[in-house]
């Protein structure tokens, strides 16, 4: 099986990351039994390696890069598995903080691909869906591997998300916000009950700064599995440096030393994910893990995790932001003025139909100067038509654009020497930017194209 018969066979699995909740909460959608069964008959593999698993609403991927790259620095073999993918699937599982390659990963579809068929002849079992079987290849590549440490980011909610079979020692909670909601819960502490189901007994919780909320349902589930909570913010604090377009400095003041850092990702909310990352890697000591302050410095220097408030050019300004959630949209337009200067702010925006596109849009719409409205290659994208019409009542200019890399053009022709393009609204969208912008080949399935790039 070579890789494009791989990933053939993977988009024939039901993927739910790819069609939208409909129907009742998460329940009735993820159910761990078939990844008990199929880990199982793989001997395990998820316990063969310690881990640090990773929950939360914003920042996740952030700390879980940050963690990886430190862990790398430091001489571990590492494995990191996150989703989703910006240009390959390969990016979801990675050995010692890069991609597998295309042999790797078809070998290991390859692998599963009988147990899969084996389950899915079971009544009680059925088969596996898409995130399920990246999941079990993930945590098998790893044992087999015989990496030192894998750092998994939960891929939606906790409790009952395909990644919860871990018995991870320690687990981080980052901040927590409304996203989701069809399948997590209404309401703040709804969410964090459910995102702190990854916690385990007798382990070590990193807790991000939190609203109260949320805070007392993760401190709850903290007290009633006998796990030792980090409160970062108290616990552990930081200390904002200098910043340019290149990255930003801060000292965090961890529980086991002072740690002088600099990283390339930009933001304010980064700052506070830099923090927990540190708490993470200072309580792997308990794990036999050590990450000593020049693998934190290097690691750190070194961490890559596009579409993050990611400068793409210069002249002019472009910056990618996968930011598809209110919290996450505020908090780039809070950033961008404390980090870059510019004149005009033009956003090129798209959107999933399953997220708070209204109030993101009304976010937006506040203080950009102009919008140019397009929709990405995913399923779930809203038109062009429809993200314009959620800027209707902005009161500021709107255009159309059928595909991203359209819209940056275009974006760009309007822009002045001191203007900044902001995209954002979508992971999605954001990717394919990255893609227009650097010339990177994206792995593009015909079949799987929104209706939105067809036409506005």
């Amino acid at each position: 099986m070579d890789y494009r018969q791989s990933i053939a066979r993977l988009l024939a699995l039901v993927d739910h990351e790819r069609n939208l909740v409909t129907g009742p909460r998460q329940k009735a959608i993820y159910d761990l039994t078939r990844m008990e069964a199929l880990l199982g008959l793989l001997g395990n593999p998820q316990h063969q390696v310690p881990a640090v698993h990773i929950a939360g609403t914003k920042g996740k991927g952030s700390t879980a890069a940050l963690c990886d790259a430190a862990l790398h620095a430091a001489g571990s073999k590492t494995g990191f598995y996150s989703s989703p993918h910006l240009h390959t699937f390969r990016e979801r599982i990675r050995r010692d903080s890069q991609p597998i390659s295309q042999e790797k990963f078809a070998g290991l579809v390859e692998g599963l691909w009988p147990l899969h068929e084996e389950l899915g002849g079971d009544p009680s079992i059925g088969p596996l869906t898409l995130f399920e079987y990246l999941t079990g290849m993930a945590f098998q590549c790893f044992a087999q591997d015989r990496t030192d440490v894998q750092v998994i980011e939960v891929g939606l909610g906790g409790r009952l998300d395909a990644t919860n079979v871990l018995d991870a020692g320690i687990c981080v909670i980052t901040s927590i916000s409304l996203d989701h909601m069809a399948i997590l819960g209404d309401t703040i502490g709804e969410i964090a009950a459910d995102k702190a189901g990854i916690i385990k007994p007798g382990s070590t919780v990193v807790i991000a700064p939190q609203v109260p909320e949320a805070l007392s349902q993760v401190l709850a589930a903290c007290e009633s599995k006998g796990a030792a909570p980090i409160l970062v913010g108290r616990d552990v604090t930081w200390e904002e440096g200098e910043s340019s377009l290149d990255g930003q400095r801060l000292v965090v003041r961890g529980r086991n030393g002072e740690y002088d850092l600099r990283m390339p990702l930009l933001g304010s909310h980064q700052l506070e994910n830099a923090a927990a990352a540190v708490a993470a890697l200072e309580a792997l000591a308990s794990q036999g893990i050590d990450v000593p302050l020049q693998a934190m410095q290097t690691g750190f220097q070194r961490v890559e995790w596009p579409c993050r408030m990611e400068v793409l050019s210069r002249a002019p300004l472009l910056v990618a932001d996968g930011a598809h959630n209110v919290y996450s949209v505020e908090s780039v337009l809070k950033s961008l003025p404390k980090y870059l200067e510019y004149d005009r702010l033009i956003v090129v925006a798209g959107f999933s139909r399953d997220k708070n596109v209204g109030g993101m849009a009304q976010a937006l719409g506040e203080k950009a100067d102009s919008v140019i409205a397009t929709a990405s290659r995913h399923p779930r994208s809203l038109t062009p038509g429809e993200v314009a019409g959620l800027f209707s009542g902005s009161g500021k200019p709107v255009a159309l654009a059928r595909t991203p890399a359209e819209a940056i053009k275009a974006a760009i022709g309007q822009a002045g020497p001191r203007d900044l393009v902001l995209a954002t609204g979508s992971l999605f969208l954001t990717a394919e930017v990255r893609e227009s912008a650097l010339g990177i080949e994206p792995e593009v399935y015909p079949e799987l194209t929104s209706p939105g790039q067809q036409g506005i």
